[in-house]
């Protein structure tokens, strides 16, 4: 990556135009080919960028002045004018492993593998990831009942993840070893259109607090 502080003006060309008249910036040049153009506020959010893949040429104008023409794939231009170079710098940063979320879906299934009575009292563990010719279950439970319930976890819960528990709900009931099985939908947070086709499908769902579900497990009330 290279970073460069300069006293620059900027005009963008391409479905539009954009002009920022001359001041002090941070221009990032990423190795995808990606150019942006920031100022000391606006957060993450640059005032202009050039996405991958485009092309960077740096010149100068007729009248002697730094010149960058910032070309991209559809062949609209980023052309910065630089007045003055405060900073220029190069790193090479490596392969980036990616973000890593907390409270992502793992997460959640083993904490509600740990606490499954906080998604329905008296619910108990039979199996994470329980296996079916389409994919594994989330959980596997029983009730107080010692009836059979799926477990469908997820961070956000949509429509998608509705109908994926249907599928694997249709086809546990087909085992007269399990049936019948009713199946909990349990996320962070459930989208209306999913709650409305849960109910409809007699699915029962479950808002996850992940914050108040890592203090389940409280370390002073282990013997060791």
């Amino acid at each position: 990556m290279r970073i460069v502080v300069a006293r620059c003006q900027v005009d963008y060309a391409g479905r539009l135009t954009a002009h920022l008249p001359m001041a002090t910036r941070v221009l990032m040049i990423k190795a995808d080919g990606s150019v942006l153009v920031h100022s000391d506020g606006g957060s993450y959010k640059p005032l202009n960028w050039m996405s991958p893949p485009c092309r960077v040429r740096e010149g100068v104008t007729d009248d002697g002045q730094v010149e960058w023409v910032v070309t991209g794939k559809d062949d609209d231009t980023l052309r910065i004018l630089i007045d003055e170079v405060r900073h220029d710098t190069s790193h090479d940063l490596g392969l980036d492993p990616g973000l890593q979320k907390d409270g992502v879906e793992k997460h959640l299934q083993e904490l509600l593998a740990e606490h499954p009575s906080s998604l329905a009292d008296g619910l108990t563990l039979v199996r994470r990831e329980y296996p079916t010719a389409i994919g594994p279950v989330d959980l596997m439970c029983r009730d107080v009942a010692g009836a059979s319930v799926a477990v469908e976890i997820k961070r956000r819960g949509e429509i998608d993840g509705v109908e994926q528990l249907t599928r694997y709900l249709e086809l546990l009931n087909r085992d007269p070893l399990l049936a019948p099985v009713r199946g909990i939908f349990a996320a962070q947070e459930i989208k209306p259109q999913a709650r409305v086709l849960a109910t409809d499908r007699g699915i029962t769902c479950a808002v996850v607090d992940y914050d108040a579900l890592r203090g389940m497990d409280d370390p002073t009330d282990r013997l060791f």
